[in-house]
């Protein structure tokens, strides 16, 4: 199939970046979209122009570097998947495909489509993790949790921290991000004994990265690659409530 490319790209995060047409021939339809953009990289460097910068590792929709919002949406047109496992036979011959960076405040262009997503590191650093001595894991396995609960845990859990949530939220909220890694640990026993203090501590990072509020246009669930549920943004929202009625740190 033959294309056309409108792809974003910057030299840095001072320079006002713009977007730059490429024509491509003869792309397999079987390719998956970041070998696509392999292709037009070895066009580039074999005429001696830099390739489009782009975050990818894994390649199999599970460590979330893949970030591209593509034609006006965070990973692109199917839904439940990630940029990595999108795939050319969804796009037709002579389309016109916009590439961009993930757009929000608290995300800076650190090159094309590159993009710094430290602040979700931060935010994890500020209380994402259960420091309390849980036992070996024998003893943790010992430990008893309803089917329910453990399945409710392993949904939040498969959040791979790409941020297309931010990316598709008009007010680039990190909502659905932090309530994610919040419910995970808040659900199971060895969790609960930080719960209070790492929902006060993840969201007040949250709101020092410079995400924006939540306003329920469940955009994010909707562009999510792993489809996770706004119902943990609620869970977070009664967690962190019940957290500041009896907050250690008033």
């Amino acid at each position: 199939m033959n294309l056309t490319l409108n792809v974003w790209r910057q030299k840095g995060p001072a320079d006002k970046g713009g977007f730059v047409t490429y024509e491509m021939k003869d792309i397999n339809h079987h390719m998956s979209f970041l070998e696509m953009m392999d292709v037009l990289n070895e066009r580039l460097e074999r005429e001696g122009q830099e390739p489009v910068h782009f975050d990818h590792d894994c390649r199999e929709g599970i460590c979330g570097s893949c970030a591209m919002h593509i034609n006006g949406r965070p990973h692109g047109p199917s839904k439940g998947t990630a940029t990595c496992q999108l795939h050319m036979r969804l796009f037709n011959d002579g389309d016109v495909i916009t590439v961009e960076p993930w757009r929000a405040k608290a995300f800076p262009v650190v090159k094309d489509l590159v993009v710094d997503r430290s602040a979700f590191d931060r935010i994890i650093q500020a209380g994402g993790y259960v420091s309390v001595n849980t036992g070996g894991v024998p003893d943790a396995n010992e430990i008893p949790v309803p089917k329910k609960i453990a399945d409710e845990a392993f949904n939040a859990a498969t959040c791979i921290s790409c941020g297309a949530c931010v990316a598709a939220c008009k007010n680039a909220s990190a909502m659905l991000f932090v309530s994610a890694k919040v419910s995970q640990l808040a659900l199971l026993p060895q969790g609960k004994v930080e719960r209070k203090n790492r929902v006060e501590k993840m969201v007040a990072q949250m709101d020092a990265e410079g995400f924006g509020n939540c306003t329920n246009t469940q955009a994010c669930s909707v562009e999510c690659p792993k489809e996770i549920s706004q119902d943990f943004i609620a869970m977070m929202n009664r967690e962190y409530i019940s957290a500041k009625f009896t907050s250690d740190n008033l």
